[in-house]
């Protein structure tokens, strides 16, 4: 980012406004360095969530502005997220996966209430073995989703909660307010 007297008060006031919205406790979400070349002004963050059942999922959602307002983008402002998702391996061989993944963040930005166009994206599946003397599991499959969208510039806050919903869905967590009880407690406490 350039000094801040020439950053744009429209990209100061959406930086604001996606960091206004706090996210759930298992949720940790810290700024990072934006791209450079996508746009004139680029602001980050990274996100991690851990799920009951040990899932992890990562993301950075970047916001990009251009007051040039480029013709792909239809609009001066852009949303970009990218998350990796660790999967079950039975999950990993679902033939819907790809489609569930993307839900995610369609069902995110609805659930939210934000406003995207021009939304596309790609969900992939990948699948990694190790040998030698790497440690870890021997095979681990993931989920990376890829997107990006137009936010309408009056709307942004709804696109943080969007973000931090998507979060909560890779990562298997409950809705808020939920609790989920441990099999292995409650089949403890009935034994």
């Amino acid at each position: 980012m350039t000094e801040m007297a020439a950053v744009p008060e429209k990209f100061r006031q959406a930086v604001a406004a996606l960091a206004a919205p706090a996210p759930r406790p298992e949720i940790d979400v810290t700024e990072v360095r934006p791209p450079k070349r996508l746009a004139p002004w680029a602001y980050a963050v990274a996100a991690e969530a851990n799920g009951p059942a040990g899932e992890l999922a990562t993301a950075r959602l970047v916001l990009l502005h251009d007051p040039e307002r480029p013709a792909a983008w239809a609009g001066a402002l852009r949303l970009v997220v990218y998350l990796r998702a660790e999967l079950d391996p039975e999950l990993a061989s679902d033939p819907l996966l790809p489609a569930v993944g993307w839900s995610w963040l369609t069902d995110a930005l609805e659930e939210a209430g934000a406003d995207a166009e021009v939304l596309g994206g790609t969900v992939t599946l990948t699948s990694s073995a190790r040998f030698g003397d790497i440690a870890g599991p021997p095979r681990t499959h993931d989920l990376e989703l890829r997107g990006s969208w137009t936010p309408r510039e009056d709307g942004l806050e709804a696109h943080s909660v969007a973000f931090h919903q998507l979060m909560s869905s890779a990562a298997g967590l409950p809705p808020e307010g939920v609790a989920l009880l441990d099999r292995r407690a409650a089949a403890r406490e009935d034994a």
